[in-house]
């Protein structure tokens, strides 16, 4: 099975596919970095193969993935639209799609993650982040919106609890990864 995109490096081994996003130096959810997620997630879907685990990391050390593209929103929308069909044309079906691929997925965030981002790492079944520089946000929350482009209230709330996810979408500032992400009641 061949894993070939433009804005995606990709490696086969063992089992595992590796995906380094390789969009720029920001990995902005465009035209071509939202095509070529959404071919991916289609080759997985339609026939996996040898694939057990994907592993997403990116190619910048800066940036996991800062956003979506605002200047392309009509032109990645589209994209995204053939993830979901002609009924839902949102970056949100194809997150959807990602968090049921029959594989699993592992988010591996070194740098900044935020809003799209932040939702594409939520959609995984696992992230592993760096404590060194791993920052997860959600920018909507500083301009009074809820995150939601992607399910990220969905994502965040089965990822972080109840609590923490309120939390997250009331602050606009972001969370480092070495600052525990779930919260459980104490045991009594």
């Amino acid at each position: 099975m061949a894993f070939a995109y433009s804005s995606i490096r990709t490696r086969l081994e063992d089992g595992v596919l590796s995906a380094t996003l390789d969009a720029g130096p920001l990995n902005l959810l465009g035209v071509d970095l939202v095509r070529d997620l959404v071919s991916l997630v289609d080759t997985l879907d339609d026939d996996p193969a040898d694939v057990r685990v994907v592993v997403i990391d990116s190619a910048s050390p800066d940036y996991s993935s800062a956003h979506v593209d605002l200047t392309a929103v009509p032109q990645y929308t589209a994209e995204a639209a053939k993830a979901g069909g002609p009924g839902d044309a949102s970056l949100g079906m194809f997150l959807h799609r990602l968090s049921r691929v029959p594989v699993i997925t592992i988010a591996k965030v070194r740098g900044r993650a935020r809003g799209g981002g932040n939702e594409l790492a939520l959609a995984c079944d696992m992230t592993f982040a760096s404590r060194e520089n791993a920052v997860f946000g959600q920018f909507e929350c500083g301009t009074g919106a809820l995150p939601g482009a992607g399910g990220g209230i969905q994502h965040l709330t089965r990822r972080l609890g109840r609590t923490r996810a309120i939390e997250a979408v009331t602050r606009p500032s972001a969370s480092p990864a070495s600052r525990p992400r779930a919260s459980r009641p104490p045991s009594a």
